[in-house]
């Protein structure tokens, strides 16, 4: 091998990165102790810059397209080196490659349970995990403070560190915004959009990098906080508890044990029970189980008519009125028979519900 031959395999002519992976965020140029020609030819696709380090300064960052390096168009590093004037001789210089497109969907999650004062449960605690895209801004800064002199820099290096910082914002945003945790599940877009303004210069002027969103995808609570939230929805769902006291009465008086004088006799304790139980809880008057159903003094009895006929007492009674026709046949419900109809008196009916 010529002396030409030898010197050309010692100078750097063409730098470039062909990047074919989707999760490099730096990457240094192995020079393998060449120096770079006068001249060279420096090569920077799309989505990446290209910064010159010079025995750990921080020299030129080139943008996308094709440089030829000279003196004129490598000014930080011509300071530098020294050179007042075009520079002849090669020169050595570390050139990192780094990727400026947006990475997307990188996870974060609260490790530990964030403690938060809530209006309607007090103390609580919750965890949150949720989504994430970003860019690489400043160079120079995300070299220095998070890539160092690794050649070669991958996301999964970077994701531990970048997961605290967002969860201590987070935080400190979730406990500034004072929504209450049953609120929160309709607020995870407007939290995620909240935190951009806050979390963006803080990671540009720490770690050159910008978010493109942020999103909330679950914010969770304690099992016994979820049992809490389940008793009050049930409430919510039951609403006016006289209404739903009087509902469950109306349903065990639709279903009779046993038809005839025996069924309608046990209707009719159930029918006072039901209806005292129902006056007591309107006038506030806590009822009384199995004890004697007495009427207060400002509760007025239902108004009936001297004289009833068959299908009154059955509406009157909650019951069928077939059951009402047997209690009649029996004696149990004292009647009067004219010709084909049956006619009781509202004094009969009193005296068969006091037995």
């Amino acid at each position: 091998m010529g002396i030409i031959d030898y010197l050309k395999t010692q100078f750097l002519e063409i730098i470039q990165w062909e990047d074919d992976s989707r999760d490099t965020l730096s990457w240094r140029f192995p020079d393998e102790d060449k120096e770079i020609k006068n001249g060279a030819q420096l090569l920077v696709r799309e989505s990446q810059k290209a910064q010159f380090v010079y025995l750990g300064q921080y020299a030129d960052t080139f943008g996308p397209g094709k440089h030829t390096l000279r003196t004129e168009n490598i000014p930080v590093l011509s300071t530098l080196l020294g050179w007042k004037y075009n520079f002849e001789s090669p020169f050595k210089c570390d050139v990192y490659f780094v990727n400026t497109r947006l990475f997307t969907g990188n996870k974060w999650g609260t490790s530990n349970p964030i403690m938060l004062r809530d209006p309607d449960f007090g103390i609580v605690r919750v965890r949150a995990f949720g989504t994430y895209d970003f860019r690489i801004v400043d160079v120079p800064v995300f070299l220095k403070d998070v890539a160092g002199t690794d050649h070669h820099f991958r996301i999964d290096e970077f994701q531990d560190t970048m997961r605290s910082r967002f969860v201590s914002a987070f935080s400190d945003a979730l406990a500034s915004s004072k929504v209450p945790v049953l609120d929160l599940a309709a607020r995870y877009s407007e939290l995620g959009e909240a935190l951009l303004p806050v979390l963006n210069p803080i990671l540009t002027a720490k770690y050159g990098i910008e978010l493109g969103s942020f999103i909330v995808e679950n914010v969770s609570v304690p099992p016994e906080v979820e049992g809490a939230i389940d008793k009050r929805s049930s409430m919510a769902a039951i609403g006016n508890l006289n209404d739903y006291v009087k509902l469950k009465l109306a349903e065990s008086l639709a279903q009779p044990g046993a038809g005839g004088a025996g069924g309608i006799a046990g209707l009719a304790a159930q029918f006072a029970l039901g209806t005292q139980i129902a006056r007591d809880l309107g006038a506030g008057v806590p009822p009384v189980i199995g004890g004697p159903a007495t009427t207060p003094a400002s509760a007025a009895p239902p108004v009936l008519p001297e004289l009833l006929s068959p299908a009154d007492v059955a509406q009157a009674l909650s019951v069928p009125e077939a059951d009402v026709l047997a209690a009649l046949a029996d004696g149990s419900l004292k009647g009067k028979k004219i010709g084909a109809s049956w006619r009781i008196t509202r004094s009969a009916l009193d005296e068969f519900l006091r037995h």
